[in-house]
């Protein structure tokens, strides 16, 4: 008992020092996001979501779906004036309720379907039980949603986009197996359970993530209905770029050469989040629209879209780690800290941390007005983004 209360005494610590140290740079004290059930409060507005929007028509995370004939004029454009933003209330909680069965039993259809694939080889049981004890541990299950909403709101069917969502949530779940080994964030607790590692071993953790993506890619090739094969090429091509060295992995890399160091810019920042966390963000919407007929018009709003929630996202995961506890995140809190990483708090301040993500949602949202009503759902998950307490 003893050791267990001086590591909570020291993390509460540690969480304490962090927003002391993140609070240094701002002008005003930050309201920290409420650990009242999300879903709850936001299926119960009546009038809204207020936030404020600074604008960020000339950030380089905006630019990045841009032509190069529109970069230079984006660049040079004066930020918008804040102004008071009135979203249509939308009930984000049945939307979750709605989707996330069909989510989770296609999940859990995709192991069923694995396992009879292996029905003469039981040697590799042990590999199916590790990819099915994370995969179905539970989570918000955001980006197959997203992927969901995205194909709807371009008039397609939640039949052509699943197994997009699907391998949208292999991927992330392969992700999160091999961020938490020992050699990268070495942590013991995911999604309230002991990490993958833990149970199995780091050797069958390793494997289990590495076969959940080649599965992604299966997955796509194998299930996708009612799109044409050129539109599924597409999607696979995306899928690969999201999570190689030019997304994920990349992202990955530069956040492990950066811990520890003293000098890294809000620049680089961006840049690996942008990779680490928004691009698979990006495939998830993407994917869905172009499964739905997308334009390439189109296919860049989605994502801007995107790729602006995608590091909103990670903003308010930043903002978490110092100002939430373990038992609400469902992992350990404070792990930034520890490892000296560099995040928008540390850079920014809690409170120009906020307004940032803010202000990314609101440009997010201007991405899909074109759709209006259609895109309730998209919007209704973007504020759901900043106002997540885990």
């Amino acid at each position: 008992v003893g050791p267990t209360l001086k590591r909570r005494e020291s993390m509460a610590i540690l969480r304490f020092a962090a927003l002391v140290a993140c609070m240094a740079g701002t002008a005003s004290a930050f309201h920290a996001p409420t650990n009242a059930n999300v879903l709850s409060s936001l299926s119960t507005s009546k009038g809204g979501l207020d936030f404020a929007s600074g604008g960020l028509t000339g950030s380089p995370i905006a630019r990045r779906s841009l032509s190069p004939s529109l970069r230079q004029s984006v660049r040079a454009a004066p930020a918008a004036s804040p102004l008071r933003m009135q979203v249509a209330a939308f009930d984000v909680k049945s939307y979750f309720k709605e989707k996330l069965p069909i989510v989770e039993n296609a999940l859990d259809d995709s192991l069923k379907v694995l396992k009879k694939d292996w029905e003469y080889d039981s040697k590799a049981e042990t590999c199916h039980e590790a990819m099915r004890y994370s995969l179905m541990a539970g989570g918000k299950r955001i980006r197959p949603i997203l992927c969901l909403a995205a194909c709807e709101m371009l008039g397609g069917s939640v039949e052509q986009a699943l197994p997009s969502a699907v391998a949208s949530e292999m991927i992330h779940t392969m992700s999160l197996i091999h961020d938490d080994l020992p050699c990268m964030d070495d942590d013991d607790l995911r999604r309230g359970k002991p990490t993958n590692h833990k149970v199995f071993g780091d050797d069958m953790a390793v494997l289990s993530g590495d076969a959940l993506l080649s599965y992604a890619f299966e997955y796509i090739a194998r299930y996708t209905k009612n799109v044409s094969p050129e539109k599924t090429l597409d999607v696979i091509a995306r899928c690969g770029k999201c999570v190689g060295a030019l997304g994920l992995v990349g992202g990955q890399v530069i956040d492990i050469q950066s811990e520890g160091k003293k000098d890294v810019s809000l620049e680089t920042l961006q840049w690996i989040h942008e990779h680490k966390t928004a691009a698979l963000l990006e495939f998830s919407v993407v994917s869905g629209g172009i499964c739905a007929g997308a334009s390439d018009e189109e296919v860049e709003r989605l994502s801007t879209f995107a790729m602006n929630i995608g590091l909103a996202f990670q903003i308010i995961d930043d903002i978490l780690d110092v100002t939430a506890d373990s038992a609400t995140l469902g992992k350990t809190a404070g792990k930034d800290l520890l490892v000296d990483k560099a995040t928008y708090p540390k850079l920014m301040g809690l409170e120009e941390s906020r307004k940032r993500a803010d202000e990314l949602i609101a440009e997010a949202k201007q991405q899909i007005e074109p759709w209006g009503d259609k895109a309730a759902a998209l919007n209704g998950l973007a504020d759901f983004i900043t106002q997540r307490s885990n």
